[in-house]
């Protein structure tokens, strides 16, 4: 039977698929390799707004579950309000500090573990969970699904931000109701991550944390399981 006329899919086809070079290839396994966590290398220097664009446009092109796009990107640049969620960090961070093994713990402070005053542009990324209405295709089993979607997009970012030579810190260690509260974020909204963005004229050769031996990145072929949930493996690690 032929499509309906008023079938939206009627006539939608995929086109031939593009092929990438080796030379494009292997420029995004590079940004992969070499994205970090930055936290003390920000330059003052503002971002250009159309880099900024860019890099915004590529967060935006991220799958979402049922195409719901659940994000909002919140840009914040203000110093008070910068400082404010800095001192909401610190109280959190002396708390986080507490809950760690007595030998871990002068580590653990002795560690920067956020970049909130020092670069020049924060954002928060956050989810808006009800913008599709109660039912969302692809949500209907998996809730969470729009949590992930928005997390996809903060990887989106920061791939792009490191192939503009940005860098970009995930700051993760705050009250939600304390930051929910200095933002105006609305209780449906779900703040997914809150991000340090700015210039940067270097990057640490491997993540932050391996070089300052606090934990080394994992073998892969240990997280490789065949046809099912392997505990042999999974024990192993840690």
């Amino acid at each position: 039977m032929p499509p309906s006329s008023s079938d939206p899919t009627a006539g939608v086809q995929p086109l031939p698929a593009r092929r990438f070079g080796d030379a494009e290839r292997q420029a995004l396994y590079d940004i992969i390799a070499e994205r970090r966590d930055v936290r003390d290398e920000f330059l003052p220097d503002p971002i250009d707004p159309s880099m900024l664009r860019r890099v915004l446009e590529a967060a935006h092109l991220a799958p979402s579950v049922g195409f719901m796009q659940p994000w909002n990107f919140i840009l914040i640049r203000d110093a008070e309000r910068r400082a404010a969620v800095h001192a909401a960090f610190l109280r959190a961070n002396a708390e986080a500090a507490e809950l760690f093994p007595t030998e871990k713990r002068d580590t653990y402070r002795s560690l920067k573990l956020e970049g909130i005053r020092k670069a020049p542009l924060n954002i928060v990324v956050t989810c808006d969970r009800d913008r599709c209405g109660p039912v969302v295709l692809g949500r209907t089993h998996n809730a969470e699904m729009d949590l992930y979607s928005t997390v996809c997009a903060v990887q989106n970012l920061w791939l792009a931000a490191r192939a503009e030579g940005l860098g970009v810190g995930w700051v993760s260690i705050y009250r939600e109701e304390e930051l929910r509260t200095l933002l105006n974020i609305p209780e449906r909204v779900r703040i997914v991550a809150y991000l340090c963005i700015g210039h940067v004229d270097r990057f640490y050769t491997a993540p932050e944390l391996a070089l300052k031996g606090w934990r080394q990145r994992l073998d892969l072929d240990a997280l490789l399981m065949d046809e099912g949930w392997d505990d042999a493996k999974a024990g192993s690690l840690g």
